[in-house]
């Protein structure tokens, strides 16, 4: 496992966001939705998410999550995502969002 040191932590910006709406993408390499995740102040950003496998819209939808928002935006297929949504991959490949508490207000920074 690499280090890193504080400094480069601290350039990662990540950021509590609420998933406000979720389209199929069926271009995608793996399955995946297209999802739009409002930051409150920052706005709402574009993220593809390869989570299909284990969440259904209804479950994402209004789901608080935490995502990197100072990645440059990076082209998936016909799609430009603009944030990434973090998520812990279990020894099987599912991938399990990340989220705050409830409390966790739009936009606030992940430290």
């Amino acid at each position: 496992m690499a280090t890193i040191t504080i400094a480069d932590f601290q350039k990662v910006e990540m950021r509590v966001g609420m998933i406000v709406d979720v389209q199929d993408f069926p271009q995608a390499r793996n399955p995946s939705y297209k999802l739009r995740v409002d930051f409150g102040p920052f706005g709402i950003k574009a993220s593809s998410a390869a989570v299909q496998p284990w969440y259904g819209k209804a479950e994402l939808l209004g789901r608080r999550v935490v995502a990197v928002t100072n990645f440059p935006p990076r082209q998936i297929g016909p799609f430009m995502s603009e944030v990434l949504c973090l998520g812990a991959v279990k020894s099987d490949g599912r991938v399990v969002l990340l989220r705050p508490d409830l409390e966790g207000e739009l936009g606030a920074r992940i430290a």
